[in-house]
Order: C-alpha cells, then structure tokens, then sequence
C-alpha cells in the first residue's frame, strides 16, 4: 500500500508537477510492493516514478533526455529560476564557446547548422532552450536541493528542497556538476580595499570600468577573456598570474587545437600529442614564457588528464599582453586602500578587483553521502570514464572534467543503465 498512500499525501502538492502522475512507464513504480514511508516533520512528500535528476543545466536536460528517449520519466529540480542558469545569470556577454559547436552539441540533437563554428552565449542559449522545447523538459523551478540521503530500509532516495517538499526516488542523478559556486578566494587587505571587488559570476562586460584601473585575478579562460573585454572597454586591466599556464593558439593547421588533439590521440600517445601542440603554439605565438606566462613542466592534455587544469585558448589576449594594454604581475600578496602589493614586492594603484578564481561543486553541502563524492572538492572519486555510477541508484553527470562533451557521454550511460535496472527488477 506504500505506493498509494504516497499518492494521497502527493494530492497537498499535486500542482507542483500534475503530469508526473500520467507516466505510461508503469514498471518504474511497482504499487504492490513499494514500501511504506514515516513523513518526515512537516514536510510534503511527492513520489517520483522515475530518477530525481538535480540540476537544469546542460548535463541535467541531457540526462532527462535521454530517459524520455527510452521512455523513462524523471524529475528535474533547479535552485533557480530558469534553465541553464549558470550560463544565463552568472556569464559575462561577450562569452562564447571555447570548442567547436560539434563538441559541444547535447545528445541526440544537433546545433542548427547556420549557427557558427564559436556559438555565441546567447546562441548556446537559445540551443539550449530549443532542446529543452523538443524533449518536452519542464524542470521545477526554484526548488533548492537541502537535503539527499538514501534510506537503506526501504531502498530509496529521500531529496528534501526548499519548499518543504520531499521527494522519494529510486534513483539519484546529480547534475549539479563542476561549477555550482564561485570560489571566493581570502586575499589579505580585502577589507581594506576602497573599490568594488565581484566574482566574474557577477561580471557582464566593461562598459562601466571605462578608463579604470581593473586588477584581475586568474589566468584561466575567464581571467584572459575579461582582461580582453576590459581592454575592448578602454579600461587598464592588470592580469594577476601565480602558477604556470598553458597557453595555446584556438586554432592550428585550419582547425581547431581541440579537433587536432582529439584526432592525434588517436594514433599517438598524449605525450608526443603534447610536444607536438607546443611546438605549433611556440611556431604561432613565440614564449608566452616571455611575457610573464610560464609553462607548467607537465603537457597541456596529460596536465588536463591528471590535474584537471584546462589549457587557456587563446582569443586575442596575448596579442593585447605584447602591446602592453594588459600588464603581467605575478601573485597578489595584499591588497591595499588604493591598490595592491604583489608578491615581487611591487605595488599600484587599481579602482576595482575582479576575481577570476572559478567555481567549484557543492555537492558535499547537501547530499549526505561520502563513498561516491568526494568530501573534499565534491567531485566522484572514481576517475573519467568511470565516475558517473556510484551505489544504490545514485548517478553523476557532469564531473568528468571534459566538458559538455564528457557530460553527454555520462547522460547516454546513465539513461541506459536506469532503463536496464528498472526492466531487470520488475522482471522484463
């Protein structure tokens, strides 16, 4: 009677999602047999036929989709407000896609073939809102995940979220992935400093840093792209660079280094791949080493490999570093009323602080589980390829390090492997 007593207490919150009560795949909730569950204090409970997928961004709309390929029903719950939220709320304008549209495309549904090679934010937006329209994809919105622990008694995922809803699943697939919260690094002197310091989560473009001096934090894809952005804005970016970094042309030979790599590793192992890539970027950019980038000891595809540090791709950067529009410094050691000191012990003055420092997983802050996740940095602790399953019907989608294209491969394993258990457990 679990199954249906479950449904009378859904009948509370019935408009919250009406249509999940119609699924035709009806051996995903075996009513006989599902077990009885104590409500929690307070709390609304909804019975899930399907997976509970968290998160509506790329990886969550590629698993739902996925499923309802394979006539799986599933649920997608997202803290905000819309799809994509990361790409829509937190992403400077000028941003587009780093890779070629083709290595970045969902499962099972290409780019538009007028779109170009780079997709433009807005673009990759559109696709993405298109996608969602065509597999019928309708996240609740503004639900935030809590809570998500498995009940070893009956089997089950319980998810508690922010409306004092719990959800009961039989499976668990977090797609929240690798950039859920902006790190927010402590810099002495913070306090101090007299101008506004933001996260680029909160950037959009330079257009009111006009002719100020803009101190950026990080030297990764973001950290480069904004300081060219500020320069496009007639501002003075200064680009703070502590570690090694690889920087390479986005496009060698015709194509792009993405699509070589890809084809070369093919045939040769990731160390020649490596030797050859810098060779070209050396040919096409010089010593990056001379403009106060150094180069990590380590190749750029087995440093991605084993350290998960993407290669900076470089769109017009360098160019303004040679010029001098973009200044070099190395790590902050404090920052000041007026300014910053650098760790070479010199000092200037800035008006305003960006940090460039990335994102991160908050997976550990709300799914009570440790064997699957690392505690540490919240990713699965079992490496690409293989970090997408973990016990009990929990899954992870996104976390491979690998982009859109890693989190696609994930989503067709992932669909796959519930269409299997769900069939294999009620018989068929």
């Amino acid at each position: 009677m679990g199954a249906e007593w479950c449904y009378l207490r859904e009948q509370e919150t019935k408009q919250l999602h009406d249509s999940y009560s119609s699924f035709s795949s009806s051996y995903f909730m075996d009513k006989s047999s599902s077990p009885s569950l104590p409500l929690r204090s307070r709390r609304r409970l909804l019975w899930v036929q399907g997976p509970v997928i968290v998160g509506a961004g790329p990886s969550g709309l590629a698993t739902a989709a996925c499923l309802k390929e394979r006539r799986v029903p599933s649920l997608i719950l997202e803290r905000a407000n819309c799809i994509a939220s990361l790409w829509q709320l937190k992403t400077y304008d000028r941003l587009s896609l780093h890779l070629p549209k083709k290595f970045c495309e969902l499962p099972l549904m290409p780019f538009p073939s007028h779109f170009p090679t780079y997709p433009t934010k807005q673009q990759f937006i559109q696709y993405l809102q298109d996608y969602a329209q065509h597999f019928g994809l309708e996240p609740a919105f503004n639900e935030r995940v809590e809570c998500a622990d498995y009940d070893p008694s009956v089997g089950l995922w319980r998810v508690c979220t922010s409306s004092w809803t719990e959800y009961v699943c039989r499976w668990l697939v977090v797609a929240t992935g690798e950039n859920a919260e902006a790190v927010l690094p402590q810099i002495r002197g913070m306090d101090e400093f007299q101008g506004p310091i933001i996260h680029t989560s909160c950037y959009r473009s330079g257009a009111g840093l006009d002719g100020q001096r803009v101190l950026v934090v990080g030297c990764g894809n973001s950290g480069m792209e904004v300081c060219l952005d500020l320069c496009n804005h007639n501002a003075s970016p200064t680009l703070v660079v502590r570690n090694p970094v690889h920087v390479l042309p986005r496009e060698m030979l015709g194509k792009s280094t993405f699509g070589v790599s890809m084809w070369l590793l093919k045939w040769f192992p990731v160390r020649m791949v490596d030797r050859f890539l810098l060779l070209v970027s050396w040919l096409m950019l010089g010593s990056t080493a001379r403009l106060g980038l150094a180069r990590p000891r380590v190749g750029p595809l087995e440093l991605k490999s084993k350290a998960g540090k993407t290669p900076v791709l470089d769109v017009g950067t360098l160019a303004k570093i040679r010029s001098g529009q973009i200044k070099v410094r190395p790590g902050v050691k404090r920052l000041r009323a007026q300014g910053a000191e650098f760790e070479d012990g010199k000092g200037e003055e800035f008006d305003a602080v960006i940090l460039a420092t990335g994102y991160k997983s908050n997976v550990p802050s709300w799914l009570k589980e440790t064997d699957f996740f690392s505690v540490e940095d919240g990713l699965p602790r079992t490496p690409f390829p293989n970090g997408w399953k973990g016990k009990s019907g929990l899954y992870a989608v996104g976390f491979t390090k690998r982009g859109i294209l890693g989190a696609s491969m994930d989503a067709v394993r992932i669909a796959q492997d519930i269409e299997r258990d769900g069939r294999t457990s009620q018989g068929i």
